[in-house]
């Protein structure tokens, strides 16, 4: 059969995505366990969204987590199932069809994710959760196939095509098998756990030592863009750059911002950088900041 490559793509400028993946591409039936403090000073157990731990995480007046031991309050979020299908991708074939039967509203990335998706651009997801990146990518081949229409699917594998025609060099690669095509584009992409045993052993001697998500991010998203210019380095590119971040956590998104001003932006000046703070329901996009301008790449 042959097979449809949209070489046009060789004319688009180069963008690429970051998505934190809980509340901002999906919403995970998954829990944080915690103890919550009563009047009489007694705990009891308590289980709380990833929605409200964003805002109550601070409070360690009232909620603590069981027997002081974060892994603990977050079992649900580590891969310790046992079975053919993880709970993450449970919980991800959960949420997917929430979405899908018209159950729940999309989350405020869901929509920018699927035509990332579409489009075959590059992408990172960047998460809080302790999950393996294999994993994390399952639950991205999750979304593909439960999302995506099969006229999506095709635009998509054209897309794919082109870019591989276009700065590969390569038709032979181009006219692998639509799995091979999707396999070759899925691995180009990163998938960061930050709390994960595969996250701590890449960032060891990187990163300080830290507990906080919002630091491990950092270093997540700067191994992300210092890959995307080996990948924009290998094939010549010289054209606008433009990176965007999502997040729904208030905190992670100044984190973020700052990080970006304070060490992203100077080292990489020819990138575009947007931050979208995705945590006000009353923006069902997010709130765009754009961090930093733009030159072009090697003028």
């Amino acid at each position: 059969m042959e097979q449809n490559i949209n070489l046009s793509v060789a004319d688009r400028d180069l963008k690429y995505y970051i998505f934190d993946w809980d509340d901002n591409i999906l919403r995970m039936p998954t829990y944080i366990h915690l103890e919550r403090r009563l009047r009489d000073g007694t705990w009891v157990a308590h289980r709380v969204s990833t929605s409200l731990f964003s805002v109550i995480r601070g409070d360690t007046e009232n909620y603590r987590p069981p027997h002081g031991r974060w892994d603990e309050a977050f079992v649900e979020f580590r891969d310790f199932g046992t079975g053919d299908e993880s709970q993450f991708l449970k919980d991800t074939r959960t949420a997917i069809d929430h979405v899908v039967n018209g159950s729940e509203p999309p989350p405020p990335s869901f929509n920018t994710f699927r035509k990332t998706l579409i489009e075959g651009r590059i992408f990172a997801i960047v998460t809080a959760r302790g999950h393996s990146s294999e994993n994390l990518r399952r639950g991205v081949e999750l979304f593909i196939a439960r999302v995506l229409t099969p006229g999506e699917r095709r635009t998509m594998l054209a897309n794919l095509r082109g870019y591989i025609v276009s700065y590969d060099g390569n038709a032979a690669n181009a006219a692998k098998t639509d799995a091979q095509a999707l396999d070759y584009y899925l691995s180009l992409s990163r998938y960061h756990a930050v709390t994960s045993p595969q996250f701590e052993a890449l960032a060891n001697g990187k990163m300080p030592r830290t507990d906080q998500s919002e630091v491990r991010k950092q270093f997540a998203i700067r191994d992300f863009v210092e890959h995307l210019f080996g990948i924009i380095d290998r094939i010549g590119a010289r054209k606008p750059i433009s990176v965007g971040f999502s997040d729904d956590d208030p905190a992670n998104v100044r984190a973020v911002e700052d990080y970006i001003r304070r060490e992203l932006a100077q080292r990489f000046p020819s990138v575009r950088f947007v931050v979208y703070d995705t945590s006000d329901p009353a923006l069902p996009s997010g709130r765009k900041i754009t961090v930093s301008g733009q030159l072009l790449l090697g003028l």
